[in-house]
């Protein structure tokens, strides 16, 4: 049964007590809202989609119960108001650190792990009005957990993460129009718990675990299957280029989103900070923390040029909350 309902949150008593918004003389704009939008129940590593301008989020871990997660939500944002409307649950094994993307009329949803660690290697595509079923067609590549996903160009993509032999760097394209897998371009690096984003109709990977947080950075280029290195995102290169950079923009497990032309970068291992990225200069410039509990295996998603982060987990804590960002607004720690 569908069931559609309102949800408001409370005061949580695991809010930060202090956010770093000032550093050496230096004020950093950006300001965080929480939304009275909670999803229940609590999770972290869920998945989340996009289409015509809905937000679909399901699957994760909850940390409180143990549980690992096959419900799923769809979210309708208008204003401040925050509708969630439950649909079918996902079908398949439930599962945790999964990947998803969407096409201008479907949602894809697949790999990860299961409750008992085992990786996944199988892909379920979501129809609103239809409901979900699974592909035909095989993930040519390794069960796995901890992959990214995006779509760009009529294609979604699906990479790196972790198998049973260690961490990965090999690409699969999948073309929804005709349901086939085919392997691309290896980034350089093996890694997982990376992040990407789509921006003017380009896809970017950056950063994630390997033997430590990475500090690369790269636009894959669809025509020539080329995976293109940006400018690194720690003071590398020993020019003034990135003498403002630290070790705090490279991260695992965190969010990636867009919003006004530009990228941001938030939470993850440990990590509250949260940079913007100029496409233009190829720079990234620190705004205010993140101002909800520090975390990992959050969700981020932008809904009317507005950016939001949603749940996650830190510890033994798995949260249900939803803040959107200004980032040109002025911190605010009352609102």
């Amino acid at each position: 049964m569908r069931k559609i309902f309102k949800l408001f949150i409370a005061l949580s008593t695991l809010s930060v007590l202090f956010h770093n918004c000032t550093d050496d003389d230096t004020e950093y704009k950006g300001n965080w809202v929480e939304m009275e939008a909670s999803l229940w129940p609590n999770r972290s590593n869920a998945v989340t989609f996009i289409i015509n301008n809905k937000v679909y989020i399901g699957t994760g871990y909850d940390y409180d119960t143990q549980e690992i997660l096959k419900d799923f939500w769809e979210l309708t944002i208008d204003g401040d108001s925050f509708q969630w409307t439950q649909i079918d649950d996902f079908p398949g094994v439930g599962r945790n650190r999964s990947v998803a993307f969407a096409t201008e009329t479907s949602g894809y949803v697949g790999l990860g792990k299961d409750l008992n660690n085992a990786l996944l290697g199988d892909f379920y595509k979501y129809t609103p009005g239809i409901g979900w079923e699974e592909l035909t067609a095989a993930f040519p590549g390794t069960a796995r957990k901890d992959a990214v996903a995006f779509y760009v160009d009529g294609k979604g993509y699906v990479g790196t993460g972790e198998d049973e032999d260690g961490y990965r760097n090999d690409f699969f394209s999948f073309d929804p129009s005709t349901d086939k897998w085919e392997s691309i371009s290896s980034v350089k690096m093996k890694r997982s718990m990376a992040m990407t984003f789509t921006l003017d109709g380009n896809a970017y990977l950056i950063s994630g675990y390997y033997n430590g947080a990475l500090d690369d950075f790269y636009r894959y280029d669809t025509l020539n299957d080329e995976w293109v290195e940006l400018n690194h995102i720690s003071d590398y290169t020993g020019s003034s280029f990135d003498d403002s950079y630290d070790n705090n923009i490279q991260r695992y497990d965190g969010v990636a989103f867009t919003m006004g032309g530009k990228a941001y970068l938030a939470t993850g291992n440990g990590s509250s900070d949260v940079w913007e990225w100029e496409p233009t200069t190829d720079y990234w410039k620190r705004k205010c923390d993140f101002e909800g509990m520090s975390r990992g295996g959050a969700i981020a998603f932008t809904i009317n040029d507005i950016g939001y982060i949603a749940t996650g987990g830190n510890g033994s804590y798995s949260f249900n909350d939803v803040w959107s960002f200004d980032p040109e607004g002025e911190f605010n720690n009352n609102d």
